[in-house]
């Protein structure tokens, strides 16, 4: 008589993200390359064998935590992109969805920010680079648009203006945490409020 297999157990969706909501606190901390699977198994509590039952690499979970965060930035960006706003309210949306994403995912947006111009040069990663230049033309974009209706300064430089505030929108993620004193929303107000009207009271 054939003997039964066993059934295999499939790892809960659940289970599949709290370890890399664990991986990306690691590689965010450590960096990727300093970062070993044995590493993130320690802090999951558990052994590196079993953790290869997850998934077949680090480079497989630095994948999953980039896409995944990517995904939900650009449906956010897009439904944004999509509404047929003004400029400057586009501007005050996308830096809005912005922190909501960095209160979603501060560890991968740390990773994207110290590794992606590694990571991109590998095919597996190529999407980073699509990612960057379809992100740089929907700011430069909306920029442009902005002076051309005269919603913005003529003189303003829209390239500088693009790095000033993507760098300053995105570097909070070294400090932000998630439930703190201040919710996404009322961080990028406050953001807004210097970039768009500065912090000089007119005289």
């Amino acid at each position: 008589m054939p003997t039964k297999k066993k059934p295999q157990v499939t790892p809960s969706p659940e289970r599949r993200r709290e370890l890399l909501d664990t991986a990306a606190e690691v590689f965010a901390a450590q960096g990727y390359n300093a970062t070993t699977v044995r590493r993130i198994a320690d802090e999951a509590g558990m052994l590196a064998g079993s953790l290869y039952y997850h998934f077949d690499s680090k480079e497989s979970m630095i994948d999953e935590i980039l896409s995944t965060f990517l995904t939900e930035l650009w449906e956010g960006y897009d439904a944004v992109l999509a509404a047929d706003l003004g400029p400057r309210e586009t501007i005050e949306a996308l830096v809005t969805e912005s922190f909501r994403e960095i209160d979603r995912h501060r560890a991968a947006v740390a990773i994207y920010q110290k590794e992606s111009k590694h990571l991109a040069t590998q095919p597996r990663f190529a999407y980073l680079v699509d990612s960057q230049q379809k992100f740089e033309k929907a700011w430069l974009g909306t920029l442009e648009r902005g002076v051309a209706a005269a919603v913005f300064r003529a003189d303003l430089d829209v390239r500088l203006t693009y790095r000033f505030v993507r760098d300053t929108v995105w570097v909070a993620a070294s400090w932000y945490r998630p439930g703190g004193q201040h919710s996404p929303e009322e961080i990028a107000r406050q953001y807004l409020s210097m970039v768009l009207d500065g912090i000089a009271l007119d005289t």
